[in-house]
C-alpha cells in the first residue's frame, strides 16, 4: 500500500490497518525537527514513520505484539529509525517527550480480543483516553503537546468534561 510521501506500508490481518483517520492525523500537525515524539497505539507505524522521516526522534508502542513487529518491519522498509516497544499505555516509556500522539480506539462498542482493542472504545467510545491524558504530564517535556484523535461517536459530554479537566 502506498501512503504519505510514497510510504510502503505492509499490513497484517491481526493489526488495524492505516485508515483515513491516520492520514488526517498526520496532515493535522507539523513535525518539528529534532523533537522527541511518542506515539501510543502505533498499529502499523505509519504516523511514527512519517514523524521520523520528517526529522523527529520517535518512540512508539502498541499493546498488540503483532503491531509492534509490523511497525518495526514497516520502519525498516521505509528507512525510518523508530524505537518500537510493546506497551500497555505508558508502562514501557519512562522518558519525557515534546509530543505525545494518540490515535486510539474510539468506536462506542464493547468488543473483546486483541484486534478489537484497535477500534473498541467501550460503550462511551473513550477507551483508554482518560488514563492517557491523566498521565501525559508525567511524560511531557516543558512546553510539550498532546495530539489526539477524537470522534463525534464518542460520548461528547464525557469528552468535553475530560478535556476541560486537563486544560
Amino acid at each position: 500500500m502506498q501512503y504519505l510521501h510514497d510510504l510502503d506500508i505492509a499490513k497484517d490481518d491481526d493489526v488495524y490497518p492505516p485508515s483515513e483517520d491516520s492520514i488526517l492525523l498526520v496532515e493535522s500537525f507539523d513535525v518539528r525537527q529534532g523533537e522527541r515524539v511518542l506515539e501510543i497505539g502505533c498499529g502499523s507505524g505509519i504516523v511514527s514513520i512519517h514523524c521520523a522521516l520528517n526529522g523527529a526522534e520517535v518512540s512508539c508502542g502498541d499493546i498488540n505484539p503483532k503491531a509492534v513487529a509490523l511497525a518495526r518491519r514497516n520502519a525498516e522498509a521505509n528507512g525510518a529509525r523508530l524505537d518500537v516497544r510493546e506497551t500497555d499505555i505508558y508502562s514501557a516509556f519512562p522518558e519525557r517527550y515534546d509530543t505525545i500522539i494518540f490515535n486510539l480506539p474510539y468506536l462506542p462498542v464493547d468488543e473483546e480480543g486483541l484486534l478489537a482493542k484497535a477500534w473498541s472504545g467501550g460503550e462511551d467510545g473513550m477507551g483508554p483516553l482518560p488514563e492517557l491524558l491523566e498521565k501525559a504530564p508525567e511524560h511531557l517535556l516543558p512546553g510539550g503537546r498532546v495530539i489526539v484523535v477524537v470522534s463525534s461517536l464518542m460520548d461528547q459530554e464525557k469528552l468535553d468534561n475530560l478535556l476541560k479537566s486537563r486544560a
